[in-house]
């Protein structure tokens, strides 16, 4: 047995773990593990975990595992990075990190981070539902009375349909609100339930709503917290200058034998 560091960490409610795996005391081959401590009854409970790691080409390198083992972007846990990268001492107020998406930038003003996403090159349509990738893959559903809804039956539904169950998808309903905001529920691939916020699921829809009138930047609304995504549009189906925005928490640190 041996005693591993960690922290804790959660942007609008989505949870991390967070290791520093810069000298390499993480086995990230070791898939059972991650399981294991993202479970919210035998370990210590999360949407997934997120190792900080060296790297040559940037400030550092975000290694993200969903909780059932498998890797993906992640739009709040590259948030979340940064903000624990900033703790660390490896970058001040701004930091470039390279995901399983490529580099990303990012920027941080007290609590709130700006993230940089990777451009967006082509929306697919179907009927009034949308997919867009995001550095993760989204489909989108403009829906009523969100509030009342079974979000994950519903997303569980087109998750495994036969178009995305070899891969699988994320799955977001949005609701235009009478501010002038996006209500969000997202059901997450790879957690396979629904979470109370998902950083690329929002990216996604502030995308998608541009098609009802929508413009930069949009306000969203998840259980977890308030975002925001700010974009330049080139044409109907080409974005650039993607920026995910919104609060980081540090939750607690502690130890656990492994």
């Amino acid at each position: 047995m041996s005693t591993l560091h960690f922290y804790k960490y959660q942007g609008t409610g989505n949870d991390f773990v967070m290791i520093d795996n810069r000298q390499e005391v993480f086995d990230k081959e070791n898939l059972a593990l991650v399981r294991q401590l993202c479970h919210r009854r035998y370990g210590i409970g999360a949407d997934g975990l997120i190792l900080i790691e060296n790297n040559p080409e940037s400030d550092f390198e975000m290694i993200y595992f969903n909780s059932d083992g498998s890797k993906s972007f992640c739009g709040n846990g590259g948030r979340c990075a940064v903000f624990f990268a900033r703790f660390l001492g490896i970058v001040n107020d701004n930091a470039e990190f390279r995901a399983i998406d490529g580099f990303h930038e990012a920027y941080m003003l007290n609590d709130q981070v700006y993230l940089r996403m990777r451009n967006v090159d082509s929306v697919e349509q179907f009927e009034e539902d949308m997919f867009i990738n995001t550095g993760s893959p989204h489909y989108i559903r403009f829906v009523k009375e969100l509030a009342d809804m079974n979000v994950v039956e519903e997303g569980r539904k087109i998750r495994n349909s036969e178009l995305y169950k070899a891969e699988g998808t994320n799955v977001n309903f949005a609701e235009p609100t009478s501010e002038g905001k996006l209500y969000v529920r997202t059901y997450e691939r790879g957690v396979e339930d629904e979470t109370l916020s998902c950083g690329t699921g929002v990216t996604a829809v502030a995308l998608a709503s541009t098609y009802l009138g929508y413009a930069s930047p949009v306000k969203l609304v998840t259980p977890g917290g308030q975002l925001q995504v700010a974009f330049k549009t080139k044409g109907n189906d080409h974005f650039t200058d993607i920026y995910l925005s919104g609060p980081v928490t540090p939750v607690y640190k502690g130890e656990i034998s492994i």
